[in-house]
């Protein structure tokens, strides 16, 4: 016996661990049904099954807490006997059951996202029983009962949010006297077939059922961590490139500091650079410490005139990087103007094309640069 049950727990953990799926998490009032059901009950000994039944009807309320497993509340009445005898009363008895239910189909074939058509659930449960009217021979009015069934179910419409089912089951006393006098009587078991409807309620994922959690394998997680690992070396090379380019800023404004004593007044050539992206002629806002030096020069020597010479670096066409160094020298002669209000008589801006000899390094071509214009 031991064995036969130990044997039975491990059928039980690797079934379960088979049908085990990821569903989304439910929150407190998700997952809940109520319906209705009816049909007939007759005693399963002592009397003629189909002559001694009894009609019934009642009312089911529960919730299910994974794709398998559930509970439900089930309360049935049962009626006067279909031959005609009765106990008294126009209801002869009533049975309340807590139940346990499991799907055995999702169990088995595990869950796919939504109900199956058709789909096969066992239900158990204890509960209390109760005979109305009973005569003075029937021991016990109130009794304790213990059910189970096996619901076939169908799962209707395109959002599977009804159940219609048929369930055969059978209903025991576990007290009582066995008293088989009258024909409806709580202490003894019954068979039971009723027809049931059952609406699920509405969840919080916009369903009425669960709802499969979408969850990313190893190998998404590693192309994903790849991807975070390539952006964080780019960004690297970008550190050590804005680096590089605010050394080459710090040396350009050592010069232009030096160019404003009138030493290099006597120079053709002016120091300062403004550096330019690539393709583009707009002025950097670091760049604008280099054409304001040169407007200090200006202003410190009123006869000065210069050229501003604008450079391209050699990717792309002639005629394009013509335009793009003119662009850049005009971009450089409206800043003097507008922003240090230097006339622009004393201005020349002159486009000289593509060139690779001024800097090893090519995005030093991209630049303007100025010269007295004597």
């Amino acid at each position: 016996m031991k064995k036969f049950f130990t044997m039975l727990a491990a059928a039980f953990m690797a079934a379960t661990s088979l049908s085990a799926q990821t569903v989304m998490e439910s929150k407190n009032f998700d997952n809940f049904y109520i319906g209705v059901n009816g049909g007939l009950a007759t005693a399963a000994r002592g009397h003629a099954w189909l002559k001694d039944m009894n009609p019934n009807a009642g009312l089911r309320i529960g919730r299910y807490f994974t794709p398998v497993f559930g509970l439900a509340v089930e309360s049935n009445v049962y009626f006067k006997n279909t031959n005609g005898s009765t106990n008294g009363t126009f209801v002869n008895g009533m049975n309340t059951s807590l139940l346990g239910t499991v799907n055995l189909t999702n169990w088995i074939g595990g869950y796919k996202g939504e109900p199956r058509t058709f789909e096969l659930t066992g239900v158990y449960g204890l509960g209390w029983g109760h005979a109305f009217g009973h005569p003075s021979n029937v021991t016990k009015a109130d009794i304790m009962t213990s059910k189970a069934g096996l619901d076939f179910g169908f799962n209707l419409g395109k959002k599977k949010a009804w159940q219609l089912y048929v369930e055969p089951a059978m209903i025991w006393a576990l007290n009582g006297n066995g008293y088989q006098g009258v024909k409806y009587d709580v202490n003894r078991a019954h068979f039971q077939l009723n027809m049931g409807l059952i609406y699920k309620f509405k969840n919080s994922n916009g369903t009425h059922n669960f709802q499969i959690a979408q969850l990313r394998d190893q190998s998404e997680i590693d192309a994903l961590n790849a991807q975070i690992n390539d952006l964080r070396g780019d960004l690297d090379g970008k550190d050590d490139e804005i680096a590089a380019k605010n050394r080459e800023i710090a040396d350009l404004k050592k010069q232009l500091e030096d160019c404003q004593n009138k030493e290099c007044a006597t120079s053709n050539n002016l120091q300062p650079v403004v550096i330019f992206r690539q393709g583009k002629s707009t002025i950097d806002r670091a760049q604008y410490a280099s054409i304001e030096l040169i407007a200090n020069y200006m202003k410190a020597n009123e006869d000065a005139k210069v050229e501003i010479k604008g450079y391209a670096s050699p990717e792309g066409s002639a005629k394009f990087n013509q335009k793009l160094s003119q662009a850049r020298a005009e971009a450089v002669k409206k800043a003097l103007v507008k922003r240090y209000h230097i006339d622009a008589d004393r201005l020349t801006a002159t486009g000289m094309g593509a060139t690779n000899k001024l800097s090893s390094q090519v995005e030093f071509n991209r630049v303007a640069t100025f010269s007295n214009n004597k």
